[in-house]
């Protein structure tokens, strides 16, 4: 078959997701080795609101669906067949009818519609998280679909367990706040019968165990983005969630429902979804949930991608920053190579963190001057914006603003509310590293590896002493006025530089 110049040219790659609550369509494409999202379709279809009791699909639900697939098929059509994935989920799996459905669906999309198992809808839930979140090996993945909910244990890209249970925010919606009322007894009578689902499957879970929990799905979403609004770090825990359904019952209908960073779109089932939440937190000792880059549409779409399980996660992101910004990578190899010998001689006397931490403070070595690309003037203020805004698959919310607040403040004044706002690590550490980031990138000023004397740096008290060559120094005397007037900017820090001149 001959090869078409958009395969060649232009080779993008859908996934359409006929969920319970919402029909979404993600299109994408590969560049610089990394996944460029080329167009995002959501549409609120709330297919399950259409289930009746004995688990028939009305006319009605069935017709608003087909709808929004005739958007959908517009855009497909600009598509490679083998680079669609098209999958229907839980109310599709419950509805007796769904034959009736898919067939109209498919005669909509001119593409074949595959019906997801529970399990299988789990282990692409998993393997999307997998493909997008940097985290501890183990982990437990939680989703909350309109109509099913998915736990998964994994390791790497092998699920351990994975489990659907028959319990969505849609359905859940329908009969435990039917009447709107946000009352203790509705959400007490939908806690309960989440607990009570989830029980019969809490031994094998917990037996298996799990270093992280991360969670994907709309309710973990919107309130993640709650705490983001108050300037919080986005990690759910129990006490969070009991205090969002204390505010939600000052509120006398769901309809009414007015919280700040709560979106009006996931206004009308964010009850039925804390309830399921709140559910699994207390059954399952969850402590606290971190949000996953990706779900199931991304599961899907890495599977279908070449070697998508060969790349470590954050070095695709930042090989594809480097590429996309022009980013010198030669220098930022030398910039990171400084951070490694700054990094190794302080570790112990300043007790520093390493793993997460080092990996976060290496990636602000490869990126800080990604907003080079627009102007030098401003490019650290550039650097911030791109950083803030910018797909970056492997960091979290956290590791996002650390990266934010380093590339803002690697050289110059620094504003320590851009420390204090962060939250990957305590401020102390912080501080330190920031230290270390702003040595190994002064020390490289004349961009040339072979230019770099060997040097130690020890600190005392609340004194680092940099021990430079007398003759490098004499030869280098601009990088040497630098690092003097680095003093005055890492008095703010609370530490003091010295640059002391060896034979």
């Amino acid at each position: 078959m001959t090869t078409t110049s958009m395969e060649t040219l232009s080779p993008l790659y859908a996934v359409v997701d006929l969920g319970s609550n919402s029909f979404h369509m993600l299109i994408t494409r590969q560049l610089a080795d990394s996944v460029q999202v080329v167009d995002k379709v959501k549409r609120k279809v709330r297919l399950a609101a259409g289930l009746s009791e004995e688990n028939i699909l009305s006319e009605q639900a069935m017709a608003k669906g087909l709808e929004c697939l005739s958007f959908f098929a517009e855009r497909l059509q600009d598509i490679p067949e083998q680079n669609i994935r098209i999958v229907a989920t839980a109310t599709l799996r419950l509805a007796k009818n769904r034959a009736d459905f898919i067939v109209k669906a498919e005669a909509v999309l001119n593409h074949k519609v595959t019906l997801l198992s529970g399990i299988s809808e789990a282990e692409h839930i998993y393997l999307g998280v997998a493909h997008t979140s940097v985290s501890a090996n183990k982990r437990l993945v939680l989703d909350i679909g309109g109509a099913s909910t998915e736990l998964i244990v994994g390791r790497g890209f092998n699920v351990k367990k994975a489990h659907s249970l028959n319990l969505g925010c849609v359905t859940y919606n329908q009969q435990y706040f039917s009447d709107g009322t946000l009352s203790d007894e509705n959400f007490s009578r939908a806690i309960s019968a989440a607990e009570h689902a989830i029980a019969p499957i809490k031994t094998d879970f917990c037996d298996i165990g799990w270093q992280c929990v991360l969670g994907g799905s709309g309710t973990m979403q919107a309130l993640a983005e709650m705490l983001i609004y108050q300037h919080k770090p986005s990690v759910i825990t129990l006490d969070f969630l009991y205090k969002v359904q204390k505010q939600l019952q000052n509120f006398d209908n769901i309809n009414r429902i007015d919280l700040p960073g709560l979106s009006t779109e996931r206004s009308p089932v964010i009850a039925s979804g804390l309830a399921i939440l709140i559910a699994l937190f207390q059954q399952l000792s969850i402590k606290e949930l971190i949000l996953s880059s990706g779900a199931l549409r991304e599961g899907l779409l890495y599977e279908m991608l070449p070697n998508n399980r060969t790349t470590n996660i954050r070095q695709r992101t930042i090989r594809a920053l480097s590429q996309r910004f022009h980013i010198d990578q030669q220098h930022a190899e030398s910039v990171k190579r400084q951070i490694n010998t700054i990094f190794s001689q302080l570790k112990s006397s300043w007790d520093l963190p390493d793993g997460n931490a080092l990996a976060l403070l290496l990636a602000s070595g490869d990126l800080h001057e990604i907003g080079l690309l627009l102007e030098y003037k401003y490019h650290q203020q550039h650097s911030a914006y791109i950083l803030t805004h910018a797909d970056l698959a492997g960091f979290n919310q956290s590791d996002r603003q650390l990266l934010v607040s380093f590339v803002s403040l690697y050289k110059g004044d620094i504003n320590l509310s851009l420390i204090e706002q962060q939250s990957a690590v305590d401020d102390a550490s912080a501080k330190k590293l920031l230290i270390i980031l702003r040595l190994a990138i002064k020390l490289c000023r004349r961009r040339k590896d072979d230019e770099l004397p060997n040097y130690r740096i020890r600190l005392k008290d609340k004194a680092l002493n940099l021990y430079l060559p007398e003759a490098w120094l004499m030869q280098h005397a601009l990088i040497h006025d630098e690092l003097k007037q680095e003093n005055d900017h890492i008095s703010r820090l609370g530490y003091s530089l010295h640059i002391e001149c060896e034979k």
